[in-house]
């Protein structure tokens, strides 16, 4: 954005020359007490100097932030304008459905529709819709393209209209990279330069893992899509001043133990910690020791351990990294003089002051994995089977002697080969030495092989996702354990379903170049697409044998995987368990085929001469990586496949674009439809009022995630969103996932807490998305068509939930859906951030138990009828801290709390008094 407008009442507008260029700039030398912030509150800092407006931005916010006191709880409120929005496709086609109502809706106010436009560049990665459907042959990737052209064409169209319709957005075509490696690799500008001004490179992002660009020292997290379109139509973000956590480094990281060791090991201390709401800003002497990329994959999982960003400061490494990537040499040398101008290039023997301290020491770390449902819940390599052995309980219910465990150890060798020629009517068997549950089932596969299917077995191991997948040198030393495993004669366990998506183009550029691509293809692991797949639920399905066995038997079977997120219900509908590990893990589970496997103690296979293989004998050694990566990897790469990143391929090129200011809406579209929250919308707000006689929707426990509420997963038959689209005259075939669809507000909303793993309390022992209407006694149906019914009698809803209400993605159809459901308000012992300040953006008020109590300690059972009053003292100006929630009893006994209301600022204050804050953009826009 342009920078112009600064009142600069510090006098801080200056000069830099940098070779024959000259910058404006914004000196933070100017400022009093600057010097001593911390890396990230510096770029804060800058910000508002540049944005001195004297009405959003003072020149007190500015003297707040700079004698920031580290110590202090966050109570001051500053706007935050980033540099730039960035999105992923899921997220961003709402964002450009929004925009285009929006522009209607701003000519029935009797304004201009041409206002609504991007004011802050906004670029978009299509990434999230290619699902690995065919896997482990030469055409998966053309395959699977071909099928998510067939599936998305409508989706495309409407994006290629955006592109030409809007100012200032441009969009990366599929079969690119993944949106947070595209962001590194070609997007950052790390030091921006508009008009003349150069200033730090910041953006929000519409997907939760932005902060991976927190590697490359560029300050951006992830925000609901709801609030990146405020930011792209020039709100900016309303925030508090944070607390900061310093997190030293130390020490270098040790032979055998990888970065995702490394990132696994730091989710685990920052979540035991609690930084939800803060930054973590890694610092010290170990700081140069991390390599670009390992800095990325920290700063990915920010998100896993719940703070804004976790970001590195600019250094030596940042320029390599810079020049690598095909930056020019005019971009490195702005990026380094502008740094140390401004007090940004990281000093490893000065120390700024933090709110909390914590260290680590690289060199402590041990190889792990976590699972088999949350990232932070970490386990070192050497406890995997016991652990496994330990959680397989909770997810097999016992049904008689075929489940039975009998404790004796069960060695891998037990295990059917890829070779096996078991008979197919071998019966199961109960009592096959085991110290965990059993049930063998025979399977045929399609080409004829015969195997044994069981609890436990690992039947998707993917390399996959963001975090790894930008990392040479852990996808290196998968491909590495893939050319001496194959030259060792092992081969993946015919179960298992494998893929190969990598981040960008330059990954298989380098696995080409090294000579590896031939080993990985011979294990099963072919190019599958350029994209999120599997971490995200885009696993595709499993080969139709394995997911009937799985299906008729009730099998626990597991993922591994080499992403960042493995909730429940997340990776496969037909898995239960999953774990997340570096990609060499990915193909040491793969080749073992169980999760009842001891990496160090039981062999991963044998060779063709039947002698046993351990994995220690296979796994490549840090010298022979570093070497490979280091031969492998060249600039031209980058250039090559960045050189023309906007255009894509005949595909993308050949797709007919409508043309106009104004998007022609279909009303036969079940992919991109006109939303209704504009719908007789007034120029000014009305008045907020109390709650009365609302109905619990759904009560859930703790670790409630954005996947629960709003899977992005594939969409059941029998489902409301299933049985929609059927009634609209889309095949089964085309169904494609609750993600890709997302530009339809009618799949979404009936997709709205249908994850098959939610947990709903108002009903015993039941999955899914269901509960109870209490207009018809209490009678069990789906939660969509409960929600009708009571909006049908004006009744409006309420949901209880646990701790850490709203973890995982930044997903707006998580806010967009409750509300559009009928919620009122939400009551929770703990919100993540990001899905709290999304709720408020879509006017569904977020309330907080009173400390230390809970649905159950308070004897919630959600049968009753709720109240909340003192919601109206918003309608004064000011937001109350606690409002008074009755619940009414069916046998009319009452209970009564103060909940916490937490409208956390004076800006989504006004946002839920106008009912949402692009209702409160749109009246900013028409009324100024």
């Amino acid at each position: 954005m342009s920078s112009v407008r600064s009142l600069d009442s510090f006098g801080a507008r200056g000069e830099l020359a940098v070779g024959d260029a000259g910058y404006d700039i914004f000196r933070l030398s100017a400022v009093p007490g600057a010097a001593e912030l911390p890396f990230s509150l510096k770029v804060l800092l800058e910000n508002l100097l540049r944005t001195e407006d004297g009405a959003n931005i003072t020149a007190d916010h500015i003297r707040a932030l700079a004698g920031w006191d580290p110590k202090a709880d966050p109570d001051t409120e500053i706007q935050f304008t980033p540099a730039r929005v960035i999105m992923q496709d899921f997220t961003g086609v709402p964002c450009v459905v929004d925009l285009a109502t929006m522009r209607e809706a701003v000519a029935d106010l009797g304004g201009d529709p041409a206002r609504i436009n991007p004011l802050a560049p906004a670029e978009m990665v299509i990434d999230h819709s290619v699902i690995a459907d065919v896997f482990g042959r030469p055409d998966a990737f053309e395959k699977n393209v071909e099928l998510e052209y067939q599936r998305n064409g409508e989706r495309y169209q409407f994006l290629r209209w955006g592109q030409t319709a809007f100012d200032d957005f441009k969009v990366v075509p599929p079969g690119t990279g993944i949106v947070h490696q595209v962001n590194i690799e070609h997007l950052a500008r790390v030091v921006f330069e508009r008009d003349g001004i150069a200033y730090p490179d910041t953006c929000v992002g519409t997907d939760s893992h932005t902060t991976m660009v927190n590697g490359i020292g560029v300050l951006g997290w992830g925000v609901g899509g709801i609030e990146a379109e405020a930011a792209m139509l020039g709100q900016p973000v309303s925030m508090l001043i944070p607390r900061v956590v310093g997190f030293k480094l130390s020490g270098e990281i040790p032979a055998g133990v990888t970065a995702t060791d490394v990132v696994l090991t730091i989710t685990e201390q920052l979540r035991k910690h609690g930084v939800v709401g803060k930054f973590v800003e890694f610092y010290g002497e170990g700081v140069g020791a991390v390599p670009l990329a390992n800095r990325a994959t920290i700063g990915n999982m920010s998100p896993e351990f719940g703070s804004t960003c976790a970001i590195f400061p600019i250094d030596e490494v940042t320029l390599d990294y810079l020049r690598l990537t095909g930056r020019s040499d005019e971009q490195v040398a702005l990026v380094e003089a502008y740094c140390k101008e401004q007090g940004l290039w990281h000093d490893p023997s000065s120390e700024a002051k933090y709110s909390e301290y914590l260290e680590l020491d690289l060199s402590t770390v041990v190889p792990s994995i976590a699972g088999p449902k949350r990232p932070q819940d970490r386990i070192e390599l050497s406890h995997a089977k016991k652990s496994f052995r330990g959680t397989i309980g909770d997810y097999v219910t016992p049904e008689g002697p075929q489940d039975e465990a009998v404790a004796e150890s069960f060695p891998a060798s037990d295990a059917p080969a890829a070779s096996s020629t078991s008979p197919a009517d071998r019966p199961v068997s109960p009592h096959e030495s085991n110290g965990r549950p059993h049930k063998r089932v025979p399977v045929t596969l399609a080409d004829g092989t015969k195997t044994e299917l069981d609890h436990g077995h690992v039947t998707i191991a993917a390399i996959t996702s963001c975090t790894n997948t930008s990392n040479p040198s852990v996808m290196v030393a998968a491909a590495l354990l893939a050319k001496n495993a194959v030259e060792r004669g092992l081969s993946v366990k015919p179960w298992v379903k494998t893929t190969m998506a990598p981040g960008s183009k330059v990954v298989m550029d380098y696995y080409a170049k090294a000579g590896l691509t031939p080993y990985l293809e011979k294990l099963g692991y072919h190019l599958v697409g350029y994209g999120c797949t599997t971490c995200i639920g885009n696993s595709g399905p499993l080969p139709e044998e394995i997911s009937n066995a799985v299906q008729e038997n009730d099998l626990t079977v597991v993922s591994v995987l080499s992403g960042n997120r493995n909730f429940e219900g997340r990776i496969n509908p037909d898995i239960k368990m999953n774990y997340l590990a570096s990609p060499p893990l990915v193909i040491a589970y793969a080749l073992a085929g169980s999760m009842d496997w001891d990496p160090e103690t039981d062999p991963i296979g044998q060779d063709s001469s039947g002698n046993d293989v351990f994995m220690r004998e296979i796994w490549p050694s840090a010298q022979e990586v570093a070497r490979v990566v280091e031969d492998s990897i060249t600039k031209d790469m980058f250039v090559g496949d960045y050189a023309d990143v906007f255009a894509g391929d005949e595909r993308w090129q050949s797709l007919p674009t409508p043309e106009g200011g104004t998007f022609a809406w279909d009303a036969e579209s079940t992919y991109v439809r006109k939303p209704p929250y504009f719908e007789g919308m007034q120029s000014q707000p009305s008045p907020v009022t109390d709650i009365a006689g609302a109905r619990v929707l759904a009560k859930l426990g703790d670790s409630v995630t954005t996947d629960h509420i709003s899977p992005a997963s594939s969409i059941k038959v029998d489902s409301p969103a299933g049985v929609y689209l059927a009634e609209h005259g889309v095949a089964r075939k085309d169904f494609n996932s609750y993600g890709s669809r997302r530009g339809n507000h009618e799949v979404m909303i009936r997709g709205t807490f249908a994850n098959i793993r939610l947990k709903n309390q108002l009903l015993d022992g039941v999955e899914g998305g269901f509960t109870r209407n209490f207009l018809a006694g209490g009678e069990q149906t789906t939660i969509y068509d409960a929600a009708q019914a009571y909006a049908a009698e004006q009744i409006p809803l309420v949901v209880l939930a646990g701790k850490e209400y709203g973890s995982g993605s930044s997903r707006d159809w998580a806010a967009k859906g409750t509300r559009l459901l009928g919620v009122r308000t939400v009551i929770a012992e703990s919100y993540e951030r990001i899905h709290r300040s999304n709720l408020i953006g879509m006017g569904v008020l977020p309330l907080q138990f009173p400390a230390g109590e809970s649905a159950t300690s308070l004897g919630l059972s959600g049968t009753e009828t709720f109240a909340v009053a003192g919601v109206t003292e918003l309608n004064n100006g000011s937001t109350p801290s606690t409002v008074k929630v009755t619940a009414t009893a069916e046998d009319g006994s009452v209970k009564e709390f103060d909940a916490v209301v937490r409208i956390d600022t004076p800006g989504e204050a006004d946002y839920y008094r106008n009912g949402g804050i692009l209702q409160y953009v749109l009246r900013q826009l028409v009324n100024s």
